[in-house]
Formats: structure tokens, C-alpha cells, sequence
């Protein structure tokens, strides 16, 4: 009785252990950072000598074999700064829909990516800008620079997979 009484007890403990890993492994291999952790940048923005307003057009569905036929798109803006020895600041990463209404302001406070540095800012499934929908990104630095501001858009649907890059057109520009 003891022995049996032990080995379901054993056999439970296995069972637990065996859950708990695969538990560990589906999280460990999701791919998926839920916190995004920025610098923010220790200068008055408007102290930068040169500023620009850059708009990135992104898609957050297009049409698909009708005009009441939507391919849907997950977004993500892409913020390089190409500079080997200058720092490039953020100040605006703000979310537009086909409307023109705003659907998300990303940044409170102004962020510094350092030399080589890049961050990307995802839309969420549920904010859907639609094929208008657009970023408006404003950005400074103390020295020439030429960055790279891009939209990636991806998605699966119907069998079929896409994904294409957007990049931004400055649209005001401030010095130098």
C-alpha cells in the first residue's frame, strides 16, 4: 500500500514537472518583448541644431482580390540613427489613421539613440489606422545626420504571406 501510495505520488510530481517545463519553453521561445525601455534624453529639444518632421506612411491592411476584401498588417516603426559618432534624439512618435486622427502619442519625453543605435515602435492588432495610416516622427540632433525612419509591415492571411518596408519623407525641417 505504502509503494503504491508512493509511486502515484511520484508519478503526479512527474506529471507537474513535465507541465511546468513545456510552460517555461512556450514562454522562453514567443519571441515577444512586452517592455520597451527607452533612454530619455537629458537635453531641451529645442536647443538641437538641426530638427526634422518626418512622415512614414504604413498600411495597417490593403486589399485583397475586392474593395471589401482587407489583407491585415502588423506594423512596426523603425528608428535608425546612422551616425558612427553623434547622438540622434526623438522627440515625437505619434500614430495617425487613414482619417487623420491620432491614435497613440508613443513618447511622453524625448529619447537618445546613441551611434548605431535603433528602436522600433509596434502597433498593437487592435489599432486599426487602415491603408491611410501614417507616423509622424520628430527628431533632432546637435550634428549632420541622415537616418533611416522606416515602417515594416507583415502579415499571413488566406495561405498567402507579405511584408514590405515604408520609408519616411521629411516634411519640415529646422537649422542647418
Amino acid at each position: 500500500m505504502k509503494n503504491r501510495v508512493l509511486a502515484d505520488h511520484i508519478w503526479t510530481l512527474g506529471i507537474c514537472l513535465v507541465l511546468f517545463v513545456q510552460c517555461k519553453q512556450e514562454k522562453k521561445f514567443t519571441g515577444h518583448k512586452t517592455v520597451r525601455e527607452y533612454t530619455t534624453a537629458q537635453i531641451k529639444f529645442d536647443t538641437l541644431t538641426y530638427q526634422e518632421k518626418v512622415y512614414v506612411p504604413t498600411y495597417s491592411e490593403i486589399y485583397h482580390n475586392a474593395e471589401d476584401q482587407y489583407f491585415p498588417l502588423l506594423t512596426s516603426l523603425s528608428i535608425r540613427n546612422t551616425s558612427l559618432t553623434e547622438n540622434m534624439y526623438v522627440n515625437a512618435v505619434d500614430y495617425y489613421d487613414t482619417e487623420g486622427k491620432q491614435l497613440k502619442k508613443y513618447l511622453e519625453k524625448s529619447i537618445v539613440l546613441r551611434p548605431l543605435q535603433s528602436v522600433e515602435f509596434p502597433v498593437t492588432h487592435n489599432d486599426k489606422g487602415g491603408a491611410g495610416a501614417n507616423f509622424i516622427v520628430t527628431w533632432g540632433c546637435a550634428a549632420n545626420m541622415i537616418p533611416v525612419i522606416q515602417a515594416v509591415m507583415i502579415g499571413s492571411a488566406y495561405q498567402q504571406g507579405i511584408s514590405f518596408v515604408t520609408e519616411g519623407v521629411v516634411i519640415e525641417k529646422k537649422g542647418l
